[in-house]
């Protein structure tokens, strides 16, 4: 090999060493970045900027809420009781009816001729009963005084009697065919509102056929039904006892006041399957907001917690221990402290916990926080009803 081959070993060596030199300038380069955008260690360098929120106690009404849904009062599906042509309808599609109200009309002129027929049938029975009946009482003086046999007064008697029952016939089809002339006029048996209409005028009727003619819903008041756990079914019958319960049904994204209404049901039976009993509200709908088939957030006040406490519901975090809020101390700096959660009033959240009505909590920028780390209050950050003290001493200092 010799002196021929050192040219080419130093040939072959350049491409490694300048291999070797950019990977080292491209580890320089990474840590050079990452030393960059890395942030300061929590307690050093900058203050972490930070909203926060007071702690506040107070009375606090529990509210049970669910997604209820609206129901008429009551619904009627009208339908016909005889057959016939329908000659007139008496309401447009969407209108408010009254009770009695005529709807529609069926054709009464087959009805009508039933109803001369059954009376002129009435009449001549009555004839014959009252010439059945003074041949009775002739022929009752003429059997005692042996002018007749007892035979033919028995049948005489007999054929009177026969035709009282057949009188009694007539009257009761003189009634039937009353109240058949009276079913070609359809009325509302309720007031409420009418929805689409399902035959028109012109269109043969049968009697209680399968498809109503329209369907009635009384929509004030209404029904609002929804379902609560059965743990909650204890406080809400001895609430009961005690007087009414108040609901009140929000309609979502409409930015309208709650409705407000009264507990007016309570099943007899706990659902098995889902561990929950329905409940239906009453109120009282004379703006027509709420309506049949829509969906509302229902609230049930089942009682009130007295001097709770509480914290904005942001301020709440979750950890490997359990949930905890970061408290913002005199000297700016946070610590953890326990707390465990109970149900919302609004946007705050009932809690157990070692805090102090004033107490500021962090309700923003937690994710950059560790116990002990300096934080600076954002100007304008709220959630209480207080001016962050933390901020003030910050500014003093």
């Amino acid at each position: 090999m010799g002196p021929e081959g050192e040219p080419g070993e130093r040939l072959s060596m350049k491409p490694r060493r300048r291999a070797l030199i950019g990977v080292v300038l491209a580890s320089a380069a990474l840590s050079a970045a990452c030393a960059r955008g890395a942030p300061a260690p929590a307690g050093k360098g900058d203050p972490v900027p930070v909203s926060v929120g007071v702690v506040t106690r107070r009375d606090v009404p529990i509210v049970i809420s669910e997604i209820g849904s609206v129901e008429p009062y009551s619904t009627v599906a009208v339908k016909a009781q005889i057959g016939g042509e329908l000659v007139e309808v008496r309401f447009r599609e969407g209108q408010d009816v009254r009770t009695d109200q005529v709807l529609f009309r069926i054709d009464s002129r087959p009805y009508d001729a039933a109803l001369k027929s059954a009376k002129a049938q009435l009449d001549k029975d009555t004839v014959q009963l009252r010439t059945a009946r003074a041949d009775v009482e002739r022929y009752r003086d003429l059997v005692k005084k042996d002018y007749v046999t007892q035979e033919e007064f028995d049948r005489i008697s007999t054929n009177a009697a026969a035709l009282e029952a057949t009188v009694s016939a007539d009257q009761a089809a003189v009634e039937n065919a009353t109240v058949q002339l009276e079913y070609c006029t359809i009325r509302s048996p309720i007031d409420g509102r009418t929805g689409q209409l399902m035959v028109h005028q012109g269109n043969l009727i049968k009697a209680n056929a399968d498809t109503p003619m329209v369907v009635i819903n009384k929509i004030d008041p209404v029904y609002v039904s929804f379902w609560v756990p059965e743990r909650a079914l204890p406080e809400i019958k001895a609430r009961r006892m005690s007087g009414r319960l108040e609901v009140r049904a929000t309609i979502p994204d409409v930015g309208s006041a709650p409705e407000s209404g009264w507990l007016s049901f309570v099943d007899n039976a706990v659902n098995n399957a889902t561990g929950t009993v329905l409940l239906k509200a009453t109120f009282p709908n004379h703006d027509r907001l709420l309506w049949p088939g829509q969906f509302v957030t229902a609230g049930l006040q089942v009682s009130i917690r007295p001097n709770a406490l509480l914290v904005p519901t942001q301020a709440i975090q979750t950890g490997q221990q359990g949930s905890f809020v970061f408290v913002v101390k005199k000297d700016l700096t946070v610590e953890s402290r326990p707390v465990v959660p109970g149900v919302a009033s609004g946007q705050d959240t009932l809690v157990d916990a070692s805090l102090q009505p004033g107490e500021q909590v962090v309700t923003d920028g937690q994710i950059r926080l560790v116990p002990g780390a300096r934080v600076a209050v954002k100007e304008g950050s709220g959630g209480g009803p207080a001016t962050p003290a933390g901020a003030a001493g910050g500014a003093g200092s």
